[in-house]
Protein backbone atom coordinates (compact mmCIF):
# COMPACT_ATOMS: atom_id res chain seq x y z
CA UNK A 1 0.00 0.00 0.00
CA UNK A 2 1.13 3.50 -0.78
CA UNK A 3 2.04 6.44 1.95
CA UNK A 4 -0.46 8.66 -0.15
CA UNK A 5 -3.20 6.14 -0.05
CA UNK A 6 -2.45 5.67 3.94
CA UNK A 7 -2.81 9.49 4.80
CA UNK A 8 -6.01 10.35 2.20
CA UNK A 9 -7.79 7.26 4.69
CA UNK A 10 -6.73 9.19 7.95
CA UNK A 11 -7.64 12.41 6.50
CA UNK A 12 -11.11 10.79 5.62
CA UNK A 13 -12.08 9.17 8.64
CA UNK A 14 -12.99 10.57 11.89
CA UNK A 15 -11.47 7.22 13.77
CA UNK A 16 -8.98 5.95 11.37
CA UNK A 17 -7.79 2.55 12.46
CA UNK A 18 -4.27 0.41 11.20
CA UNK A 19 -2.60 -3.06 11.99
CA UNK A 20 0.16 -4.57 11.22
CA UNK A 21 0.36 -8.03 10.72
CA UNK A 22 3.74 -10.26 10.37
CA UNK A 23 3.89 -13.44 8.31
CA UNK A 24 4.96 -16.20 9.55
CA UNK A 25 5.86 -19.29 7.48
CA UNK A 26 3.08 -20.27 4.80
CA UNK A 27 2.91 -23.69 3.59
CA UNK A 28 0.52 -25.06 0.94
CA UNK A 29 0.71 -22.17 -1.42
CA UNK A 30 2.30 -22.41 -4.64
CA UNK A 31 4.54 -19.17 -4.76
CA UNK A 32 7.92 -20.10 -5.36
CA UNK A 33 10.39 -20.73 -6.53
CA UNK A 34 9.85 -18.60 -9.73
CA UNK A 35 12.39 -16.34 -11.59
CA UNK A 36 12.31 -13.13 -10.69
CA UNK A 37 11.72 -10.24 -12.99
CA UNK A 38 14.78 -8.24 -12.18
CA UNK A 39 17.40 -11.40 -12.86
CA UNK A 40 19.57 -11.55 -16.05
CA UNK A 41 18.56 -13.82 -18.72
CA UNK A 42 20.74 -15.77 -20.66
CA UNK A 43 22.25 -16.13 -23.82
CA UNK A 44 26.05 -14.71 -22.29
CA UNK A 45 26.65 -11.92 -24.84
CA UNK A 46 30.92 -12.64 -24.02
CA UNK A 47 30.16 -16.51 -25.45
CA UNK A 48 26.51 -17.37 -26.06
CA UNK A 49 27.55 -21.15 -27.28
CA UNK A 50 27.82 -22.30 -23.71
CA UNK A 51 24.10 -21.52 -22.40
CA UNK A 52 23.74 -19.33 -19.51
CA UNK A 53 22.76 -18.85 -16.52
CA UNK A 54 24.03 -22.41 -15.17
CA UNK A 55 21.03 -22.86 -11.91
CA UNK A 56 18.51 -20.82 -10.47
CA UNK A 57 19.27 -20.30 -6.18
CA UNK A 58 17.15 -18.41 -3.58
CA UNK A 59 17.82 -15.02 -4.05
CA UNK A 60 14.74 -12.69 -3.52
CA UNK A 61 13.08 -11.18 -0.03
CA UNK A 62 16.34 -12.95 1.82
CA UNK A 63 17.09 -12.46 5.90
CA UNK A 64 20.33 -11.11 5.85
CA UNK A 65 22.81 -9.51 8.02
CA UNK A 66 23.12 -5.37 7.22
CA UNK A 67 25.28 -2.64 8.49
CA UNK A 68 24.61 -2.21 12.01
CA UNK A 69 22.23 1.03 12.89
CA UNK A 70 22.54 1.71 8.58
CA UNK A 71 19.31 2.85 6.74
CA UNK A 72 17.31 0.37 5.03
CA UNK A 73 14.64 2.43 3.72
CA UNK A 74 13.51 5.96 3.21
CA UNK A 75 9.66 6.70 4.19
CA UNK A 76 8.37 9.60 2.33
CA UNK A 77 10.99 11.90 1.72
CA UNK A 78 12.88 12.20 4.41
CA UNK A 79 12.40 9.50 7.20
CA UNK A 80 15.10 6.30 6.81
CA UNK A 81 14.33 3.79 8.41
CA UNK A 82 17.19 1.71 10.21
CA UNK A 83 17.98 -1.35 10.57
CA UNK A 84 18.57 -4.14 13.72
CA UNK A 85 21.39 -5.46 12.09
CA UNK A 86 19.12 -7.48 9.56
CA UNK A 87 17.21 -7.02 6.39
CA UNK A 88 15.83 -8.03 3.68
CA UNK A 89 17.92 -8.23 0.20
CA UNK A 90 16.80 -9.19 -2.90
CA UNK A 91 19.67 -9.66 -5.97
CA UNK A 92 22.84 -11.63 -7.01
CA UNK A 93 23.79 -11.03 -3.75
CA UNK A 94 21.97 -13.33 -2.30
CA UNK A 95 21.52 -16.15 -4.41
CA UNK A 96 25.12 -16.50 -5.33
CA UNK A 97 25.85 -17.63 -1.37
CA UNK A 98 22.99 -20.14 -1.76
CA UNK A 99 25.07 -21.16 -4.86
CA UNK A 100 28.83 -20.99 -3.67
CA UNK A 101 27.32 -22.63 -0.02
CA UNK A 102 26.17 -25.77 -2.57
CA UNK A 103 29.55 -26.19 -4.44
CA UNK A 104 31.27 -26.07 -0.81
CA UNK A 105 29.30 -28.95 0.49
CA UNK A 106 29.90 -31.18 -2.45
CA UNK A 107 33.37 -29.93 -2.35
CA UNK A 108 34.05 -31.71 1.19
CA UNK A 109 31.36 -34.70 0.24
CA UNK A 110 33.41 -35.56 -2.92
CA UNK A 111 36.83 -33.42 -2.21
CA UNK A 112 38.15 -35.63 -5.57
CA UNK A 113 35.40 -33.83 -7.53
CA UNK A 114 36.75 -31.05 -10.36
CA UNK A 115 35.43 -27.78 -10.23
CA UNK A 116 33.50 -29.26 -13.68
CA UNK A 117 31.94 -31.72 -11.86
CA UNK A 118 30.66 -29.67 -9.06
CA UNK A 119 29.27 -27.58 -11.12
CA UNK A 120 27.28 -30.15 -13.61
CA UNK A 121 26.05 -31.87 -10.28
CA UNK A 122 24.07 -29.00 -9.19
CA UNK A 123 22.81 -28.23 -13.17
CA UNK A 124 21.61 -31.79 -14.05
CA UNK A 125 20.08 -32.96 -10.53
CA UNK A 126 18.08 -29.10 -10.58
CA UNK A 127 14.63 -28.82 -10.47
CA UNK A 128 11.88 -27.27 -13.04
CA UNK A 129 8.57 -25.91 -11.03
CA UNK A 130 6.17 -24.99 -13.06
CA UNK A 131 3.77 -24.02 -10.74
CA UNK A 132 0.94 -22.04 -11.78
CA UNK A 133 3.41 -19.90 -13.55
CA UNK A 134 4.58 -20.32 -17.15
CA UNK A 135 7.54 -22.48 -17.31
CA UNK A 136 10.53 -20.72 -17.41
CA UNK A 137 13.05 -20.83 -20.29
CA UNK A 138 16.36 -22.10 -19.97
CA UNK A 139 17.66 -18.50 -21.17
CA UNK A 140 16.18 -17.39 -17.58
CA UNK A 141 16.59 -20.01 -14.92
CA UNK A 142 19.04 -22.68 -16.32
CA UNK A 143 19.17 -26.32 -15.48
CA UNK A 144 16.11 -25.28 -12.95
CA UNK A 145 16.18 -24.37 -9.63
CA UNK A 146 19.05 -26.48 -7.54
CA UNK A 147 18.04 -29.40 -5.36
CA UNK A 148 21.78 -29.50 -2.75
CA UNK A 149 20.40 -33.45 -1.79
CA UNK A 150 20.32 -34.68 -4.93
CA UNK A 151 23.43 -33.18 -6.26
CA UNK A 152 25.56 -35.05 -3.75
CA UNK A 153 24.56 -38.35 -5.86
CA UNK A 154 24.25 -36.84 -9.31
CA UNK A 155 24.73 -40.23 -10.56
CA UNK A 156 26.48 -38.90 -14.20
CA UNK A 157 28.40 -35.88 -14.62
CA UNK A 158 30.38 -33.87 -17.63
CA UNK A 159 33.81 -33.20 -16.26
CA UNK A 160 36.40 -30.56 -17.85
CA UNK A 161 39.79 -30.10 -17.94
CA UNK A 162 41.32 -27.05 -17.37
CA UNK A 163 42.92 -27.52 -21.25
CA UNK A 164 39.43 -27.60 -22.94
CA UNK A 165 38.51 -24.28 -21.25
CA UNK A 166 41.93 -23.14 -22.41
CA UNK A 167 40.59 -24.06 -25.69
CA UNK A 168 37.45 -22.53 -25.74
CA UNK A 169 38.96 -19.62 -24.64
CA UNK A 170 41.59 -20.09 -28.12
CA UNK A 171 38.22 -20.35 -29.99
CA UNK A 172 37.07 -17.06 -28.85
CA UNK A 173 40.05 -15.36 -30.04
CA UNK A 174 42.02 -14.84 -26.63
CA UNK A 175 45.47 -13.87 -26.95
CA UNK A 176 48.65 -15.62 -25.33
CA UNK A 177 49.23 -12.91 -23.24
CA UNK A 178 45.29 -13.10 -22.42
CA UNK A 179 44.63 -16.35 -21.43
CA UNK A 180 48.07 -16.28 -19.45
CA UNK A 181 46.63 -13.61 -17.31
CA UNK A 182 43.90 -16.15 -16.60
CA UNK A 183 45.51 -19.22 -16.09
CA UNK A 184 48.87 -17.99 -14.63
CA UNK A 185 50.36 -21.06 -16.40
CA UNK A 186 52.08 -21.57 -19.89
CA UNK A 187 51.49 -25.68 -18.80
CA UNK A 188 48.41 -25.00 -21.61
CA UNK A 189 48.43 -23.84 -25.51
CA UNK A 190 46.05 -23.63 -28.61
CA UNK A 191 46.96 -26.49 -30.54
CA UNK A 192 43.77 -28.20 -30.88
CA UNK A 193 41.17 -25.68 -30.57
CA UNK A 194 38.89 -25.27 -33.50
CA UNK A 195 35.45 -25.43 -31.53
CA UNK A 196 33.76 -23.21 -29.26
CA UNK A 197 32.14 -26.20 -27.91
CA UNK A 198 32.56 -27.46 -24.22
CA UNK A 199 32.02 -30.34 -22.67
CA UNK A 200 28.73 -28.87 -20.95
CA UNK A 201 25.71 -30.17 -19.06
CA UNK A 202 23.93 -28.38 -21.68
CA UNK A 203 22.97 -27.58 -24.91
CA UNK A 204 22.50 -24.31 -27.39
CA UNK A 205 21.63 -23.75 -31.18
CA UNK A 206 20.98 -19.90 -32.91
CA UNK A 207 19.24 -19.65 -35.90
CA UNK A 208 18.94 -16.71 -38.16
CA UNK A 209 15.66 -15.74 -37.82
CA UNK A 210 15.45 -13.38 -41.19
CA UNK A 211 16.13 -16.92 -43.19
CA UNK A 212 13.30 -18.46 -44.82
CA UNK A 213 10.90 -20.18 -42.85
CA UNK A 214 11.28 -23.96 -43.54
CA UNK A 215 15.46 -23.42 -44.25
CA UNK A 216 16.87 -26.13 -42.39
CA UNK A 217 20.20 -26.18 -39.78
CA UNK A 218 22.43 -28.54 -37.66
CA UNK A 219 24.23 -28.67 -35.34
CA UNK A 220 26.24 -31.45 -33.62
CA UNK A 221 27.79 -31.71 -30.92
CA UNK A 222 30.09 -34.34 -28.72
CA UNK A 223 29.64 -35.07 -24.70
CA UNK A 224 31.40 -36.99 -22.59
CA UNK A 225 30.07 -38.67 -19.20
CA UNK A 226 31.76 -40.15 -16.08
CA UNK A 227 29.90 -42.49 -13.77
CA UNK A 228 30.07 -41.92 -10.36
CA UNK A 229 27.03 -43.73 -8.73
CA UNK A 230 27.73 -47.14 -8.82
CA UNK A 231 30.29 -49.72 -10.14
CA UNK A 232 27.98 -50.88 -12.95
CA UNK A 233 25.15 -48.82 -14.08
CA UNK A 234 23.43 -48.56 -17.42
CA UNK A 235 21.58 -45.07 -18.63
CA UNK A 236 18.73 -45.17 -21.46
CA UNK A 237 17.94 -41.82 -23.18
CA UNK A 238 15.16 -39.78 -23.14
CA UNK A 239 14.52 -36.86 -25.19
CA UNK A 240 12.32 -34.19 -25.33
CA UNK A 241 12.75 -31.83 -28.22
CA UNK A 242 11.82 -27.92 -28.37
CA UNK A 243 9.24 -27.46 -30.71
CA UNK A 244 9.50 -27.88 -34.26
CA UNK A 245 12.88 -29.62 -33.42
CA UNK A 246 14.30 -32.89 -34.23
CA UNK A 247 16.91 -34.25 -31.67
CA UNK A 248 18.71 -37.59 -32.25
CA UNK A 249 20.99 -38.97 -29.78
CA UNK A 250 23.43 -41.52 -29.80
CA UNK A 251 24.02 -44.23 -29.01
CA UNK A 252 20.71 -44.52 -26.95
CA UNK A 253 22.14 -46.21 -24.44
CA UNK A 254 25.29 -45.99 -22.27
CA UNK A 255 27.07 -49.21 -20.02
CA UNK A 256 29.25 -48.60 -17.11
CA UNK A 257 31.26 -51.17 -16.06
CA UNK A 258 32.96 -49.47 -13.17
CA UNK A 259 32.99 -46.39 -11.22
CA UNK A 260 34.94 -43.03 -12.90
CA UNK A 261 34.15 -44.93 -16.35
CA UNK A 262 33.55 -42.51 -19.14
CA UNK A 263 31.49 -43.01 -21.90
CA UNK A 264 30.75 -40.47 -24.68
CA UNK A 265 27.42 -39.42 -26.92
CA UNK A 266 26.54 -37.42 -29.64
CA UNK A 267 23.67 -35.26 -30.31
CA UNK A 268 22.35 -33.93 -33.83
CA UNK A 269 20.27 -31.26 -33.25
CA UNK A 270 18.07 -29.77 -36.62
CA UNK A 271 15.91 -27.01 -37.03
CA UNK A 272 14.90 -24.26 -39.05
CA UNK A 273 14.05 -20.34 -38.30
CA UNK A 274 9.83 -19.64 -37.49
CA UNK A 275 10.08 -16.79 -39.08
CA UNK A 276 8.82 -15.24 -35.33
CA UNK A 277 12.47 -15.50 -33.93
CA UNK A 278 10.68 -17.55 -30.76
CA UNK A 279 12.93 -19.28 -28.44
CA UNK A 280 12.34 -22.46 -28.21
CA UNK A 281 13.49 -25.06 -25.30
CA UNK A 282 13.50 -29.15 -24.38
CA UNK A 283 15.87 -31.63 -22.66
CA UNK A 284 17.83 -34.76 -22.85
CA UNK A 285 17.29 -37.04 -19.61
CA UNK A 286 20.11 -39.79 -19.21
CA UNK A 287 17.50 -42.09 -17.06
CA UNK A 288 19.51 -45.03 -14.94
CA UNK A 289 17.71 -48.66 -15.66
CA UNK A 290 17.55 -48.63 -12.05
CA UNK A 291 15.74 -45.69 -11.20
CA UNK A 292 17.97 -44.52 -9.35
CA UNK A 293 19.61 -41.48 -11.44
CA UNK A 294 18.22 -38.78 -13.88
CA UNK A 295 21.01 -36.94 -15.50
CA UNK A 296 19.24 -33.93 -17.31
CA UNK A 297 20.39 -31.49 -19.68
CA UNK A 298 18.64 -28.18 -21.04
CA UNK A 299 18.37 -27.64 -24.73
CA UNK A 300 17.71 -24.06 -26.33
CA UNK A 301 17.09 -23.26 -30.47
CA UNK A 302 17.05 -19.21 -30.04
CA UNK A 303 17.35 -16.44 -32.62
CA UNK A 304 20.61 -14.94 -32.95
CA UNK A 305 19.68 -11.87 -32.40
CA UNK A 306 19.52 -13.00 -28.96
CA UNK A 307 23.08 -13.45 -29.09
CA UNK A 308 24.17 -11.00 -31.61
CA UNK A 309 25.48 -11.88 -35.26
CA UNK A 310 29.28 -12.36 -34.74
CA UNK A 311 28.22 -16.03 -33.59
CA UNK A 312 25.71 -16.86 -36.74
CA UNK A 313 28.79 -20.04 -37.51
CA UNK A 314 27.46 -21.38 -33.50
Amino acid sequence: MELATVIDYIKSSDNPIGAIKFRQTVTGKDVAPSVAGYTSRGPSPNCPAILKPDVMAPGSLVLASWIPNGSTALVGKNMLLTSEGFNLISGTSMACPHASGVAAMLRGVHPEWSHAAIRSAMMTTAAQFGLNYTAASPLAMGAGHMMPNKAMDPGLVYDATPQEYVSLLCSMNFTRNQIMTITRSNEYDCANSSSLDLNYPSFVAFYDKNVTTGAMLTHKFRRVVTNVGAATASYEVKVAPPVGVKVAVWPQRLVFGKKNEQRDYFVEITYGSDGEGMVSHGSIVWVEESGKHTVRSPIVVAPTSSAGSVWMHV
